[in-house]
């Protein structure tokens, strides 16, 4: 629903960096201590951001306080930021929970986030809180996990829960340029907003009070993602086919569409450059694609090029994990990018190195 305040349609506000103004007052008397769950390649990225931010940018704020299930990475972030001042390690999840005003967590599964709220909501029953605490969940996860999550944590006095899952890869994570969705109590969305912009993202878009919501329009973008993907993969491949090849398919690119998201993986593709440590992890490709082919289904409104790119994306992994058997793959985990890999098998092509041809291919008369 459009702003009263800004008195434009929606299309145009949208374009503002936050749908919400300023309070007038703080909304929290003293320091504000904010904790993150998760450091895996966008939420160390993220929690860097946010801690250096508040650091530089705010007075009299305690240090990030940050637990993950590896303690190598909390100490990797520690020792990054330069010591304490910035980042604190907390010892468990508990931890987090009971000394933190606000929450933000991000994690790699449906199943690692829905346990990690039972632990917090365990900790909480325990530990009533006696002040205001709002828990931002940014992973993607199906929207009826949304829902459960919300019914956990309302049934805790004083606690609310927001639906945050952020827009951008990693490389837009690493610079702050992050789009983040919204859904949940309209005041904790106002001092979510501006605890994570600029620090994290750089926009917020509103999905209204429905905690589901924001996971749903989550899903959304990321299957225009995924179908983008789809696209240039299989340009590539018939490109090499053909005997245009994939580098005048690139040209065009740069040429007519280009746009971040479309460069950036046209560039994997073309250069091979499927290393998931530095991106987006295949399963976080499949576990989406999952999650999208669900929707579809029970909205009835059929994702072909979705059903398509999960067939290309099981194709890569599967193709991965032979490699990895026999120990001749070149990336301990593959990005999604890597889906071309079941284009270019589809066609005869070498599934990581699209100028090869694949298997015993008799040569053409």
């Amino acid at each position: 629903m459009a702003e009263q305040r800004l008195h434009v349609p929606v299309a145009h506000r949208l374009v503002h960096d936050l749908p919400y103004s300023r309070p007038t007052t703080p909304a929290r008397q003293g320091p504000v201590q904010v904790g993150w769950i998760g450091l895996g390649a966008m939420g160390y990225l993220m929690a860097r951001n946010l801690a250096n931010h508040r650091a530089t940018h705010l007075e009299n704020q305690p240090p990030l306080l940050v637990w993950n299930r590896s303690k190598e990475k909390s100490e990797k972030l520690l020792n990054e930021l330069g010591g304490g001042h910035k980042v604190a390690i907390a010892q468990s999840v508990a931890d987090v929970a009971t000394k933190c005003d606000i929450i933000i967590s991000s994690l790699a599964s449906d199943n690692v986030v829905k346990s990690i709220f039972k632990d917090i909501v365990a900790a909480l029953q325990a530990q009533p809180p006696t002040k205001h605490k709002i828990f931002v969940e940014t992973s993607t996860v199906y929207p009826s996990v949304a829902g459960e999550l919300d019914a956990l944590v309302s049934a805790i006095p004083l606690c609310h829960l927001v639906t945050a899952p952020v827009f951008g890869p990693p490389a837009m994570a690493e610079d702050g340029m992050l789009i983040i969705a919204l859904s949940g109590d309209y005041r904790s969305k106002k001092e979510v907003a501006y605890t994570l912009v600029p620090a994290i993202g750089r926009r917020v878009l509103d999905l209204g009070g429905n905690v589901e919501k924001a996971p749903t329009f989550k899903l959304i973008g990321n299957s225009m993602v995924l179908g983008s993907l789809e696209v240039i993969a299989e340009a590539y491949t018939i490109a090499e086919k053909s005997g245009i090849g994939q580098e005048l398919v690139h040209e065009y690119i740069k040429e007519l569409i280009p746009t971040p998201l479309w460069l950036s993986y046209a560039d994997k593709m073309l250069n091979n450059k499927f290393d998931g440590s530095v991106g987006f992890s295949i399963d976080g490709g499949v576990k989406d694609a999952t999650h999208m082919r669900r929707l579809a289904s029970e909205q009835n409104s059929p994702m072909p090029t979705v059903d398509t790119a999960h067939n290309h994306l099981l194709t890569a992994r599967a193709l991965h994990g032979a490699q990895a058997r026999t120990g001749t793959t070149h990336f301990p985990v593959l990005d999604w990018s890597a889906l071309i890999a079941g284009t270019r098998v589809a066609a005869g092509l070498d599934p990581f190195d699209g100028g090869k041809e694949y298997g015993p291919i008799p040569e053409r008369e």
